[in-house]
């Protein structure tokens, strides 16, 4: 296996560059996948994923109030992204990932951040359509189920914030970049509401 000495600085330094890590944690990563670049920001993307979810307790009530104007004047949205400090809230990578998140919700168009904000009464309808479609199928019941799942799952990676493919990287999701956040700040980073406009819409 591939020892931290044996680690190029170059190879550190490029993959800190991509994911903001430190440099130990980039320099462990870089040891555990071998060398593999892309295996060691997956690696640090897990770990700063559980770090954040032993933070999902606290609670955060700094944080920022991003701005997106669509070029042609015709679409807008407004994010408030939390953390726990002012201190984390004025790095430049806390106000980037509101910057991003904003640039996602106005191109996005998400309905709810998280799957249980979405109202119940549109997650019945999308049931009750998901039903409708596979009730023609001869399948047994318990596939069917397993089908309408499917479809609401897909629903939500559509609709809701946090689920969806990010617009500029369709390989991780706005939820993993919130969580990868925290768990570089070492704070509960967590989007809060959001709110989108365009013209002509309802």
């Amino acid at each position: 296996m591939t020892t931290v000495k044996e680690i190029p600085a170059k190879l550190v330094a490029e993959l800190r560059a991509k994911t903001g890590a430190g440099m130990m944690d980039c320099k462990k990563a870089l040891e555990e996948a071998g060398g593999d670049i892309a295996k060691a920001e997956e690696l640090l993307r897990v770990k700063f994923a559980s770090r954040a979810e032993k933070r999902a307790d606290r609670a955060a009530g700094q944080g920022v109030i991003e701005i997106y104007l669509h070029f042609n004047g015709r679409v807008a949205s407004m994010v408030e992204l939390n953390s726990e400090t002012d201190f984390v809230a004025n790095t430049a990578e806390f106000k980037q990932l509101a910057k991003d998140l904003a640039l996602h919700i106005a191109s996005a168009r998400p309905i709810a951040v998280r799957i249980e904000d979405v109202p119940a009464d549109v997650v019945e309808r999308e049931r009750r359509v998901a039903r409708a479609q596979v009730a023609e199928e001869k399948k047994p019941d318990a596939v069917k189920d397993k089908i309408v799942e499917g479809k609401l799952k897909k629903f939500y990676q559509e609709n809701v914030l946090l689920e969806q493919p990010y617009v500029k990287d369709d390989k991780v999701t706005i939820g993993d970049l919130v969580k990868g956040l925290s768990g570089k700040t070492g704070e509960k980073v967590e989007v809060r509401r959001f709110a989108r406009f365009e013209l002509g819409g309802n």
